[in-house]
């Protein structure tokens, strides 16, 4: 089986998938991705995963960040020489990315299996033109991979027939986000958040209910993004900024290790009009490293933290204070949680189970006949 996978991964945890699946005997495997990337957090030229993956770095027209409006600076991918069975672009349907693949599928690889991936959970509106992109990928695609099942309802909503399974694009590299040591006893309790500085991760929230712990609590802000500012200033209006430390974007390896520095890890994001959470990859590595989730309501985070972390109602910093205080208070419920968010990343979440499961995909569709559009 041949697959050329399309993704746009920006770093060594997120290729560690491609690594999983080219391993996989009777696979060839050759990802296609980003010759550079940049957004809020990282600037980085991706290297190679292992000698096992063969890696097409390509140059981009607009930003490799812009899930929807960029497109690859090449005409037909390789398509014609490599002879793909599958083609997996994990690019979103409404994308001039994934129109761009169809295209290029339909001139130079019409056979191929075309699967594409969105983590979209609001049915929001759309302009005419990208909702003909829409159809036109739709008609394409053999299967569609969804990160949570409100994506997967959208997807039936709009009349999609083909193959739909609930997967995650990225799960935990558990190779760098392992259990950390135990931390010493005593001091105050440490809360956590990792990722962009943005309004709707709801770390205004996480501040009011920072200030109504008191002095036995601090909260580290590891990342960056347009609201650092605005969240300084809020800290330091509620009295708290001696307790809260903003730190900088850092490589995953890092992350790591600061995830190891904290008693919980918190994602505590607000849904809008156009977005809500649609996964929370961060939860899941703070699980893989045994540490206490507690996340929001919104959109997705109940589905992925299941029984395994606290949900408080999003937005409410009352509620997230006192969840935020049972944790501060009981030593055991911590440890009870930290060891279910490791046992539910190794079953669901790792970088190894989600190649697999991708690879059932990859047979199921190979094993109906051309044409056929499998139900889920």
């Amino acid at each position: 089986m041949r697959v050329l996978f399309i993704a746009r991964y920006r770093d060594v945890t997120m290729d560690r998938k491609v690594h999983y699946l080219a391993r996989t005997n009777g696979l060839v495997v050759r990802h296609i991705r980003p010759a550079a990337w940049r957004d809020d957090l990282l600037t980085v030229t991706p290297a190679a995963v292992s000698d096992s993956v063969d890696q097409v770095s390509l140059g981009m027209l607009g930003r490799p960040a812009d899930p929807h409006r960029a497109l690859y600076r090449t005409l037909g991918f390789g398509l014609a020489q490599f002879r793909p069975d599958i083609i997996h672009a994990e690019e979103e349907p409404d994308s001039l990315t994934a129109l761009q693949i169809a295209i290029a599928r339909r001139l130079f690889a019409p056979k191929a299996r075309l699967i594409l991936n969105t983590w979209q959970n609001i049915d929001r509106p759309r302009r005419a033109q990208v909702r003909w992109v829409t159809r036109q990928t739709l008609r394409a695609a053999s299967a569609v991979m969804c990160a949570n099942r409100e994506a997967q309802t959208i997807l039936g909503r709009h009349g999609y027939s083909g193959y739909t399974r609930v997967l995650p694009a990225v799960g935990v590299d558990t190779e760098v986000f392992r259990p950390c040591p135990p931390r010493s006893p005593g001091g105050p309790l440490v809360v956590g958040y990792t990722g962009r500085l943005v309004y709707e991760k709801g770390l205004g929230t996480l501040l009011v209910a920072i200030a109504e712990l008191g002095a036995g609590c601090e909260l580290q802000l590891i990342g960056g993004g347009p609201d650092r500012a605005a969240l300084e200033a809020q800290a330091r209006a509620l009295g708290v900024e001696g307790r809260v430390h903003f730190m900088p974007p850092v490589p995953p390896a890092q992350v790591a290790q600061h995830l190891c520095q904290l008693d919980v890890f918190v994602l505590p994001s607000i849904t809008t009009r156009v977005w809500k959470e649609q996964f929370g990859r961060a939860l899941t590595e703070a699980m893989a490293c045994g540490v206490p989730v507690v996340g929001s309501s919104s959109g997705a985070i109940p589905e992925v933290i299941g029984a395994a972390g606290l949900i408080v109602p999003e937005g409410d910093p009352l509620a997230l204070a006192n969840c935020l205080r049972r944790l501060q208070e009981s030593p055991e419920l911590r440890r009870d949680l930290a060891a279910k968010g490791e046992a539910r990343v190794r079953e669901f979440y790792t970088q190894a189970v989600i190649a697999r499961e991708t690879v059932d995909v990859y047979r199921r569709l190979l094993s109906e006949p051309a044409g056929a559009n499998p139900q889920s």
